[in-house]
């Protein structure tokens, strides 16, 4: 069955706005000090590698140019 327009399914990535990115960084902060020394290495860096996408995004709205637009997929 196909998905309409606007559902969730349309996997298509969710648009934040700068207060909630922030929320999300501070959110991926806490959990990467949290994790316990048995976590997965790689869980440790996909969280480490979302939080730099996430640092380089909010400093390119700060200065009023719009974030880097990554390629769908």
């Amino acid at each position: 069955m196909r998905a309409f327009q606007g559902q969730f399914s349309d996997n298509q990535p969710i648009r934040r706005n700068v207060v909630e990115k922030q929320k999300q960084l501070r959110d991926l902060r806490e959990t990467l000090a949290t994790m316990k020394v048995h976590t997965a290495p790689a869980l440790r860096d996909s969280v480490r590698k979302r939080i730099a996408e996430l640092e380089v995004e909010l400093r390119g709205t700060s200065n009023g140019t719009p974030p880097p637009r990554r390629p769908a997929g």
